[in-house]
């Protein structure tokens, strides 16, 4: 960083009273630039992460719950995991995994849905998913929307979703 670009932040910050300290502007604006030498390999982590078939059942009722499910490859050398999904066809969405014990299977909450590093996985109705609840609005067959997949490493991922009669 140049003296000029330092001496900016610390002109900025003592107009807001921050950096009332001496020093304390350029502890900051290092600190900045130390923080956007990280941005390259958290980026590279969301390129190695893809997202794809995303599809979600049409319905013609209001306030039901469906699942999402879709294919995500893993390309990078490390494990990753989806933390949310955000729809804006749905109040909420909650990660399922589908249990096989005794008697029937049943589906549970779980707080995030694995990843494995270097393999493609997909996120079916009968194992992990997510489930969108409380739909806002009908899902006609054909229709596209487009969901936030937000996960633990990669990020926040835009992903295409397709309605379908067949999921």
């Amino acid at each position: 960083m140049t003296a000029a670009a330092i001496s900016r932040i610390d002109g900025a910050l003592d107009r807001t009273g921050w950096a009332a300290q001496p020093g304390r502007s350029r502890f900051l604006a290092l600190g900045l630039v130390a923080g956007l030498g990280l941005t390259p390999s958290y980026a590279a982590a969301g390129e190695a992460l893809q997202v794809t078939n995303a599809r979600v059942p049409a319905s013609d009722e209001v306030g039901v719950d469906l699942p999402l499910v879709m294919t995500i490859r893993n390309d990078a050398a490390e494990a990753d995991a989806i933390l949310r999904v955000r729809c804006p066809f749905a109040n909420f969405s909650v990660r399922h995994t589908v249990d096989r014990g005794e008697g029937a299977p049943a589906m549970r909450e779980i707080k995030s849905i694995p990843i494995p590093e270097s393999r493609t996985i997909e996120l079916t109705r009968d194992g992990y998913h997510v489930m969108l609840l409380q739909t806002r609005q009908k899902l006609v067959d054909g229709e596209k929307f487009t969901c936030a997949v937000i996960f633990q490493k990669a990020g926040t991922k835009e992903t295409e979703v397709q309605i379908s009669r067949t999921p």
